[in-house]
């Protein structure tokens, strides 16, 4: 079953690539778990290695069409017995991994009727993940991830002008919190904000709330998707950023050593 299902996701989504490089696309995103959305013991049996087929048919898009690709994400096989990880890669024009970020947060909630236990199939990540895209720094995110704001402060302090969220957004969520939390994490950290998002219903209930965003540091949203199986575009205006950063110094002027975590100051009590 998984397999025929990651055989037709592996055929959507070269297909959308393709579209996208020909409009003219440098750099293109796709969702969380493109290459197989499924129950997780599926996703389980069906995790891939590094160089297992979906990361090789995704070098081998961006070899060929002279773009920088970011693999959303797919299940990586973890070691013997272990859990798999959601693993994220940003792939470089020659085809080689730029940067591998694996999801620190595990979707254990319940969402619109339905529960979701990531943490039993998936193990979670303990890396923060950048790299440059043609000189512009990159930060990797997953999804879930967007609900915790200090992980793209982290980011944007080391350097992120752009923040990638690759999801599978529930469709439950989605309607109250998938804008209003794209535009926060691009607002608070004057960053671009790209996210990619599953669409459309997928066995046994799995719904995707959609509207793949590309949104600016001033919490603009640029570019949306319909209701569809489609692509986005937007160009990213990094003079205007620079601008935006400068007029608005919000991270110049912080004040790190002023904040100090709850459990900290528990600690020193």
């Amino acid at each position: 079953m998984f397999n025929r299902l990651r055989e037709r996701n592996l055929s959507a989504a070269e297909r959308l690539v393709r579209a996208a490089a020909a409009d003219g696309a440098e750099l293109v995103a796709l969702p969380e778990k493109w290459n197989l959305l499924a129950v997780g013991e599926e996703i389980a049996a069906g995790a891939e290695p590094l160089d297992g087929p979906s990361l090789a048919a995704a070098r081998s898009w961006a070899r060929e069409m002279g773009i920088h690709l970011l693999a959303g994400s797919i299940a990586e096989r973890g070691g013997d017995g272990e859990r798999a990880f959601n693993t994220s890669a940003l792939i470089g024009p020659g085809g080689e991994d730029l940067a591998v970020y694996r999801k620190i947060h595990m979707f254990d909630v319940e969402a619109g009727g339905v529960q979701y236990r990531e943490s039993e199939h998936e193990q979670a990540g303990e890396e923060v993940v950048s790299a440059a895209v043609d000189g512009v720094e990159l930060g990797l995110t997953v999804c879930y991830d967007l609900r915790f704001p200090e992980l793209y402060r982290i980011l944007a302090v080391r350097g992120a002008r752009i923040l990638a969220v690759p999801s599978a957004f529930t469709a439950a969520t989605g309607r109250d919190h998938w804008e209003v939390l794209l535009r926060a994490r691009a607002i608070e950290n004057q960053a671009f904000v790209l996210a990619p998002n599953q669409v459309g219903e997928a066995p046994p209930h799995y719904s995707s709330y959609g509207r793949s965003a590309i949104v600016d540091p001033w919490g603009v949203v640029l570019a949306t998707a319909p209701d569809e199986e489609c692509f986005v575009a937007a160009e990213l205006d990094l003079v205007a950023q620079e601008r935006t950063r400068e007029r608005l110094p919000s991270l110049a002027n912080r004040r790190p050593r002023a904040y100090a975590w709850p459990q900290l100051l528990e600690a020193h009590a």
